[in-house]
């Protein structure tokens, strides 16, 4: 909501466009495909060194989901960041006062996600964007169920 003051005509927002249109439901999409390319990484099976064909559809395959990986974690990143930055404010301290610690952690496991193949960060980094699904939906007096697409 925009608020203009008398003095000097300095107008202030919310955030930096102020459609006051949030929802973590972006960044749990991220999430779940994170946790999806992870799994499916893991899964993959090298073919013998002597199968040229299947050597290359090996590599393009991991290619593939290494880059899915790295990009949705970007993804969960930039949307959890929005989310703390321009949504939460001070007075959200009192309910949370873990909030700072929570995004802190999620936005550092979503970079570890991209840097690494492990399933248990993949998870983790799941488990918080749950809890601030729940911090989030709290914080506008609302019970919206968690719920996962895959």
């Amino acid at each position: 909501m925009f608020k203009k003051s008398n003095q000097n005509n300095i107008v202030k927002a919310h955030c930096d466009g102020p459609c006051g249109v949030y929802d973590p439901a972006a960044a749990r999409i991220n999430g779940e495909a994170v946790l999806s390319m992870t799994k499916k990484i893991l899964a993959l099976h090298m073919p013998k060194p002597d199968d040229k064909e299947g050597l290359l559809a090996f590599h393009n395959t991991l290619t593939r989901f290494i880059a899915i990986k790295e990009e949705q974690a970007q993804k969960c990143k930039d949307e959890l960041l929005i989310l703390w930055t321009d949504y939460f404010k001070g007075n959200h301290l009192e309910a949370f006062p873990d909030l700072h610690e929570t995004f802190w952690k999620a936005a550092k496991l979503c970079s570890t996600c991209k840097v690494e193949v492990s399933l248990e960060h993949a998870e983790e980094l799941m488990e918080m964007v749950k809890k601030i699904h729940g911090m989030f939906w709290q914080s506008k007096g609302k019970e919206v169920k968690w719920m996962t697409a895959s």
